[in-house]
């Protein structure tokens, strides 16, 4: 998911045309010995921090078909995570870099999510938008000056960039339709005409279960006949007499 996020940043920022002006557009991290070989006007997209935004975590989960309608796959609800980026301008001078990241900026404010054309892999099989905050990092992510202690080099302008997108759920496989009848078969045990009354593939009446038999019956789900009285589950109960009634005032007879 990071990764077509990032994808997803660099096609926003092409677009723009800084690509067609020759401006290279990189996600690694501007250290003092990478900014030592640049040589041409660069934007540095630099991610330095990943974490999980709870007020979307959802519950529940979604199925997945195949081609013909069967569920084959149970997944769980995506989990929602904030990518928050240090945007920076790299030029030989600080005019040429501040008008490059005005124009980052200017591309930037300009969408409120990635553009779902942009976005590939994960990203485009769940259809869900990744909003995008230009300007502001969030409460819990790093201060850009601890960034810029970290990667022990001086502090410069820079554009804090949060995306937050969602990663897929777990998918669990299911088992597959049932397409056949319960199979029943004779087991020890059981006397003659002790046993249920089965029905042969043809609905017609099997038998009993037989101890010394070693018949299989195949339940049928559907155009069954309809069971005789006194058979299967529908058969009249009988019922008990009533108790008789007490009389006030004296002893039952």
């Amino acid at each position: 998911m990071i990764h077509e996020v990032d994808e997803g940043l660099r096609r926003l920022l092409a677009e723009s045309g800084l690509e067609q002006s020759g401006v290279e557009v990189v996600f690694d991290a501007p250290t003092r010995d990478w900014a030592a070989r640049r040589s041409a006007p660069t934007v540095c997209v630099f991610l330095y921090d990943v974490r999980e935004d709870p007020a979307r975590r959802g519950s529940g989960g979604g199925e997945v078909f195949d081609a013909e309608g069967f569920v084959v796959a149970r997944r769980t609800p995506p989990r929602w995570f904030d990518l928050t980026y240090l945007v920076t301008a790299w030029a030989g001078r600080p005019q040429d870099e501040h008008r490059l990241l005005s124009e980052v900026l200017r591309c930037l404010i300009g969408h409120d999510a990635i553009p779902p054309g942009l976005l590939g892999g994960s990203l485009a099989e769940l259809g869900l938008l990744v909003p995008l905050d230009v300007g502001g990092t969030g409460a819990d992510a790093p201060a850009a000056s601890d960034v810029w202690s970290a990667l022990g080099g001086e502090l410069r302008p820079s554009i804090g960039l949060r995306a937050c997108a969602p990663l897929a759920g777990v998918a669990r496989g299911t088992a597959p339709p049932v397409t056949e009848g319960l199979l029943m078969r004779s087991g020890p045990g059981l006397r003659p005409g002790s046993g249920p009354a089965l029905r042969d593939a043809d609905g017609t009446r099997g038998g009993d279960i037989d101890s010394d038999s070693d018949e299989q019956h195949r339940l049928r789900y559907v155009e069954l006949a309809e069971p005789a009285p006194g058979e299967g589950f529908g058969s009249p109960r009988e019922r008990r007499p009533a108790p008789a009634r007490r009389r006030r005032g004296g002893r039952q007879p």
